[in-house]
């Protein structure tokens, strides 16, 4: 069991971890506010494309956390990092529309891309759309997905992630889509230069046993699995990733790290 007498700083996951849905989970805003009165770094990290910042801080807001804007770090937001290093892209976006207002800056095409850039877009998806994915990537565009997640926890039960759609795509087109969130190591190094910290001083809490704990522990850092969210015993026992620390709930945590 990994010690945590070094950890310095905490990157917490959100959804599944602090709240589902539009519920918080018992005793999540106490933690996160007494972790931040005793001196840790806290960020707030996500594979959410639903959202933009401003919505996501505004949510949290409303759900009665205090957390500021900049200590959100969200996949979207890596995303746009991502493609302001080309030179005048034209995207063809698959997002929601909250998002998409993040990326009005860029030139957009249904016809002739360079990049597809896919996120979550809820029941839209259909034959027909991925057919005129297909062709933009076997006539030249590159595929980002904002994530590759299987499942995620709604108030409603589990459900299908986008990721099956970006493997389908990937299968199609014989391309690999570039993977901007979680457990990308270049999202997780994001995260830590927010933080001002080495690998080794911080946790990552999450209910994603593959993508927060495999992808955390890839880039250094020590994985806290909670058993909410969408947390299920026999997929964490099938998975050959073995998180650091398993707790309950985040609520949890607090007695489990050491006072600095």
């Amino acid at each position: 069991m990994a010690a945590l007498s070094s950890i310095r700083g905490i990157l917490f996951d959100l959804d599944g971890v602090l709240y589902v849905g539009s519920t918080v989970l018992e005793g999540a805003i106490e933690a996160v506010d007494q972790i931040k009165r005793r001196g840790y770094r806290c960020r707030f990290i996500t594979n959410t494309s639903t959202l933009s910042r401003p919505s996501l801080h505004q949510k949290l807001t409303g759900l009665g956390f205090g957390i500021a804007e900049g200590e959100i770090v969200s996949a979207t937001r890596a995303a746009l990092i991502h493609l302001q290093q080309f030179d005048d892209p034209v995207c063809h976006l698959l997002l929601a529309d909250d998002v998409k207002q993040d990326f009005r800056h860029f030139r957009q095409s249904d016809s002739k891309a360079d990049f597809v850039i896919i996120g979550d877009i809820g029941e839209a998806w259909s034959y027909a759309l991925l057919n005129r994915v297909f062709n933009l990537l076997i006539n030249g565009a590159e595929l980002i997905a904002i994530h590759k997640n299987r499942f995620w926890q709604t108030e409603h039960g589990l459900q299908m992630d986008v990721g099956a759609f970006v493997s389908a795509l990937e299968y199609a087109s014989q391309k690999q889509a570039t993977i901007i969130g979680k457990p990308s190591p270049d999202f997780f190094k994001a995260a830590l230069t927010e933080l001002g910290l080495p690998p080794e001083q911080v946790a990552i809490v999450g209910d994603d046993i593959d993508s927060d704990i495999g992808g955390g522990q890839g880039a250094g850092l020590t994985g806290i699995l909670v058993k909410t969210g969408k947390y299920r015993q026999a997929y964490a026992d099938n998975s050959p990733v073995v998180p650091d620390r398993l707790i309950a709930s985040v609520a949890d945590l607090p007695d489990l790290l050491p006072g600095l």
